[in-house]
């Protein structure tokens, strides 16, 4: 009997690992959602594939993803890494851009939402959904041309 009453009495934690999990899980899903609510319609490809080219430039392109995904972008939009978007040092926002990668000669059309630090001499730095259509995810940085198809207003 005395044993039951000592055993009853132990001291349990009031907070389990499993609610904590809950807890982590509902706020990722929160900002998930969040993300999905305010991401902006996606720029298809066929609507902007038989656009004129309106500026041409050439240079190093790297990309960024799982260090900003769910953070706001300079725009104001939640980062989605998977989505077809980039950061660039002067381009307006929304500006629709062909991507061609110089060395697999793969190309993906994004859009500008963010901004980029002006170092190492690269031009654009696309998102991880746009780095892997291109190919780049190996190497990190690649030689790419810039069509500017459509420019956007801030």
């Amino acid at each position: 009997m005395l044993f039951l009453v000592i055993t009853g009495c132990g001291s349990s934690p009031r907070f389990t690992s499993n609610e904590s999990k809950e807890v982590k899980k509902s706020r990722y899903e929160d900002r998930k959602s969040n993300r999905d609510v305010k991401k902006p319609d996606p720029v298809i490809e066929d609507e902007f594939s038989n656009s004129p080219v309106l500026e041409s430039k050439t240079g190093v392109a790297s990309y960024y993803g799982d260090k900003y995904d769910g953070r706001k972008t300079s725009f104001g939009e939640v980062f989605n890494k998977n989505d077809l978007t980039a950061a660039h040092l002067k381009y307006p926002y929304n500006t629709i851009i062909r991507v061609i990668n110089l060395m697999n000669n793969k190309s993906t059309i994004i859009r500008i939402n963010d901004r980029k630090p002006d170092f190492n001499g690269r031009i654009i730095d696309v998102s991880y959904g746009a780095a892997k259509k291109l190919d780049m995810l190996k190497n990190g940085i690649t030689e790419v041309r810039l069509e500017v198809l459509k420019w956007g207003t801030d």
